[in-house]
């Protein structure tokens, strides 16, 4: 069993910052490859990028890449998602997760967590 928990969302301002943070648990947590999705309202789930469980791979969804970085600190037991230049179509509700492959489709991941809200004003 791997638990995850979300932090870091809230209010920001257009052209800002953020960075979130998951911490995980679980005996096994480091062994897996961990995703950043986010969901807008009335939209799928959207991948955003994966880490491999080394930290040495990362892919990056077409959307986000140059403007995301995944990092993880298995010493902290946390993985964070850096993004910079937000934009007001960014607001969603940012999830990590992790999954056994290098996947990009939420179904086939096996730990979520709740999820942290980030709205990005104009």
């Amino acid at each position: 069993q791997v638990q995850l928990v979300e932090s870091g969302g809230g209010l920001v301002q257009s052209g800002d910052p953020l960075k979130l943070s998951c911490v995980a648990s679980g005996p096994t947590w480091s062994n897996y490859i961990m995703g950043w999705f986010r969901q807008a309202p009335g939209k799928e789930r959207e991948f955003l990028g994966w880490i491999s469980a080394s930290g040495v791979r990362k892919y990056y969804a077409t959307s986000v890449k140059g403007r995301a970085t995944i990092s993880r600190d298995d010493a902290k037991n946390t993985v964070y998602l850096e993004m910079n230049s937000l934009k007001p179509e960014d607001t969603a509700v940012y999830y990590c997760a992790a999954s056994r492959g290098y996947r990009i489709v939420a179904a086939e991941y096996d730990y979520w967590g709740q999820g942290t809200q980030v709205t990005v004003s104009s």
